[in-house]
């Protein structure tokens, strides 16, 4: 089996590549950003993916669907500390065959990649609970669509600053994250939200209730 890793954190890149080898899985290729992960894939053809959720410069759900768009059919997992529902539901509706978390036991980590590259889609033992409730009907996500669902977790926090008129250098400032950075989401967002401007993705955010607790960056 051969995999690709995307995970911005290079210890844990290390880590993670040491254990798979030792259990006879080939690490072909290992990115630390997204976009370095997108560029990579075509070239590294590997059997499945693994994908960290929160990236600075990309976030996890957002390569998914850049993946999914762009052809890719490889099986893909993402790989995260993050056990919130809505992550979860957001992965496996953009495309995710697994959701793992990064402290599953190493042997239940194997076995869930030999799993996935065989078709199933697996999901850590932890959210089996998570899991059923989305599938019963019980989660927001799936009770409440609003104009804000198809946004990311990042998006949805750029959005939150844009609803209060922060520019983008300031948002940067505040997210740790580069100006281009920022422009991108902003550039997802307007498109997903089908408007042209800033102002018009604002008031959509504020109609939803966003950036009404926020205090403005001095």
């Amino acid at each position: 089996m051969k995999v690709q890793l995307i995970d911005d954190h290079t210890l844990f890149r290390l880590g993670l590549k040491n254990l798979l080898e030792r259990s006879g899985i080939e690490v072909i290729a290992a990115a630390s950003t997204g976009q370095e992960g997108l560029e990579m894939v075509h070239k590294a053809q590997p059997d499945v993916i693994l994908l960290d959720m929160r990236m600075p410069d990309m976030d996890g759900l957002e390569v998914l669907k850049r993946l999914r768009e762009a052809g890719i059919t490889v099986p893909i997992s993402m790989l995260t500390t993050s056990n919130d529902e809505r992550d979860l539901v957001e992965s496996l509706r953009s495309g995710a065959q697994g959701y793992l978390l990064k402290d599953m036991d190493p042997d239940e980590l194997v076995a869930a990649l030999h799993n996935i590259v065989k078709g199933e889609t697996v999901v850590a033992p932890q959210l089996a609970g998570t899991l059923a409730r989305a599938l019963q009907g019980k989660s927001e996500i799936a009770e409440k669509k609003t104009p804000l669902s198809d946004l990311t977790p990042r998006e949805l926090e750029i959005i939150e600053h844009l609803a209060i008129g922060q520019s983008n250098k300031v948002i940067a400032r505040e997210l740790g994250i580069t100006d281009g950075t920022v422009k991108l989401h902003v550039k997802a967002i307007l498109r997903k939200l089908q408007v042209s401007s800033r102002v018009e993705a604002a008031v959509i955010a504020v109609e939803q209730g966003l950036g009404r607790r926020r205090i403005p960056s001095s």
